[in-house]
């Protein structure tokens, strides 16, 4: 056995192991985006000391001379043969940029989750009944074969008051004295890149408070089709998924009864929006079905599970409740935004988009509604970018090229990376001065040297052992774009582009039949209308009629809280949506191909 040492601190391994399974089997908290393949670049780790394999070719691919030199390597390719000694890079924390609120519309409210207050009969040796009786004859409920709330009636006769909780007509809970005036829940937003989580007030019917976290599963891949690998590959990999999921939102949940004193045993429903493979990791159920054709999920219907037998710290009776989903890649999230913009229910043709690391769409061609989804990456959160981030402090996120190159950096900090709104402005600005061509590639210096306005941006254009890339700034770090790079966004460009054709053309219309195009997610808010389209990810046809509704998946899973109806609404809503594999279209691969040009 062999030991693996950071700073005063050791860890215990098998030989055989490569570092980034150890660093993360004792969760150390390294990143893998690309699920440890060594694609990405991303996991790099000093070597202090310790006999390890020699550098592989994959890795010259990532390191510079300098991170050479500095024992730098990518911890996914590293196998030690002993004891190893190593330190972190970029361990201090950054404030993450989360897209937390939404568009909300007006609708009935009537929640399921109610409570009622009744006066208690003590025994006495004239009525001789059991506790079980009195309450029995005043709620007028059965309680034969519910053994929790049986356990809890004794507690009951501590007061001259108790509470009954429903769900519905259904009883869920007692609880001592009168407690009707403390009634919440929780909605939570399951997000591949984030977490959302806020309280809701059910009696007053209005939102407490929202708390936020990167979703930990991040460390396993950025993508679910990557986390589906970890699974795949990990002997426990699902058990470790499902347990930072679970550990996250418990995290969030003490936060906003901290924040709120708000007592969790008061909190007595969550409600969760989330997409499909989300949803199965939850649920510690195995995903591999969705990875691989025909793509079947284990399930997609809504659920009502115990909290208690998920590990979730509400109340000792208290409920989860999931969304429902259409497919694979047409999630609880989906559903919840169409529901937030009544697409079933509209007199025109809306498209709706989730962009992130899938990009999912909604097509409503009034009230029929066809949706597809499309594997647009993490490039679009900043991932799989050569001086990529997520959108945190140090971020470039907006890029402006005129007599100068402008830049803005999240947290006013010296830039420390370039996040996915950056990265769409910088590339929309290269195009828009014709310093990349159609195909995507970067001219040469030579051909602006001569250009009276373009001259001055020849010496950000760096041609260096065969690659070119152009340099935004080069302050006390270099963030530059590679062509790697603009390759990355140009295929999830192709892929959200072909699927907006593709979608209009299923249902018969143009482009230019669209009347609005509803754009929702964590990357699409922060995105200009002027980069959506000056990138392509949008047709320049739909400029004028883009909207943004922030995140709808949060908003979809509060409405769910606060109305019955709505609830019975996202069930139709997810049986009436008709899902289209983009692969099964003809000449599918020849319009995606176009839909890659500049």
């Amino acid at each position: 056995m062999s030991f693996l040492y950071t700073g005063d601190k050791s860890y215990e391994f098998e030989i055989g192991n490569n570092l980034l399974d150890i660093i993360q089997s004792h969760n150390l908290g390294m990143e893998s985006p690309c699920g440890g393949k060594g694609f990405c670049g991303k996991c790099k780790i000093k070597i202090l000391s310790g006999d390890i394999n020699d550098l592989t070719k994959e890795e010259l691919k990532f390191l510079t001379k300098e991170e050479i030199d500095k024992n730098i390597r990518l911890s996914c390719l590293v196998y030690p043969k002993g004891n190893l000694y190593v330190k972190f890079l970029d361990t201090k924390s950054v404030n993450h940029k989360i897209l937390v609120d939404g568009y909300m519309p007006e609708f009935k409210k009537e929640p399921i989750l109610n409570k009622s207050t009744y006066d208690l009969e003590k025994p006495t040796l004239e009525n001789n009944l059991s506790y079980e009786d009195i309450v029995i004859n005043t709620i007028n409920c059965d309680l034969k074969d519910n053994y929790e709330i049986l356990k809890d009636i004794p507690n009951l006769f501590e007061k001259n008051k108790f509470t009954k909780v429903c769900l519905g007509e259904k009883l869920i809970g007692l609880e001592c004295d009168d407690t009707k005036d403390k009634l919440y829940s929780i909605a939570i937003d399951i997000g591949t890149t984030t977490i959302v989580c806020s309280l809701i007030d059910i009696k007053n019917q209005f939102e407490v408070g929202s708390e936020s976290e990167i979703n930990p599963q991040k460390e396993y891949g950025l993508d679910v089709l990557s986390r589906i690998n970890f699974i795949k590959t990990k002997e426990n990999g699902l058990d470790i998924l499902h347990k930072s999921i679970i550990t996250c939102i418990n995290k969030l949940i003490e936060k906003l009864c901290k924040n709120n004193n708000v007592n969790r045993e008061n909190i007595y429903e969550v409600s969760i929006a989330a997409n499909t493979t989300m949803m199965h990791i939850l649920l510690n159920i195995n995903p591999i079905s969705i990875g691989k054709s025909p793509y079947s999920p284990v399930f997609v219907k809504g659920k009502n599970i115990d909290a208690k037998s998920l590990g979730i710290n509400i109340s000792s009776f208290g409920k989860v409740y999931l969304l429902p989903g259409v497919s694979s890649y047409i999630g609880a999230d989906i559903v919840a935004g169409v529901c937030v913009c009544d697409l079933k229910n509209v007199d025109k043709n809306i498209l709706f988009i989730d962009i992130g690391t899938n990009g999912e769409m909604v097509l409503s061609k009034k009230g029929k509604l066809v949706s597809c989804s499309c594997a647009a990456g993490p490039a679009l959160e900043g991932m799989n970018i050569s001086c990529g981030m997520r959108a945190g402090d140090g971020a470039i996120e907006n890029v402006k090229i005129e007599e100068s190159i402008n830049i803005k950096i999240i947290g006013d900090k010296t830039p420390s990376g370039i996040c996915g709104s950056g990265i769409v402005d910088a590339i929309s600005e290269l195009a828009r001065l014709n310093l990349i061509g159609k195909t995507g590639r970067i001219v040469k210096k030579e051909k602006i040297l001569d250009d009276d306005k373009l001259s001055y941006l020849s010496e950000c254009i760096i041609d260096e052992n065969k690659k070119r890339r152009f340099v935004l700034t080069k302050n006390t770090k270099e963030i530059a774009i590679t062509q790697e790079d603009i390759r990355q966004v140009q295929l999830a460009k192709g892929a959200i582009l072909s699927g907006i054709y593709a979608l209009a053309d299923k249902v018969g219309i143009k482009i230019t039949d669209l009347d609005e195009v509803i754009i929702a997610g964590q990357f699409g808010k922060h995105l200009s209308i002027d980069s959506l389209v000056g990138v392509g990810i949008i047709p320049k046809e739909l400029k004028e009629k883009i909207k943004y509704i922030g995140n709808s998946s949060k908003t979809g899973a509060i409405m769910s809280l606060l109305s019955k109806d709505i609830r019975e609404s996202m069930d139709n809503i997810a049986s009436d949506i008709d899902y289209f594999e983009l692969s099964t279209k003809d000449g599918y691969e020849r319009l995606f191909t176009e839909c890659l040009k500049f």
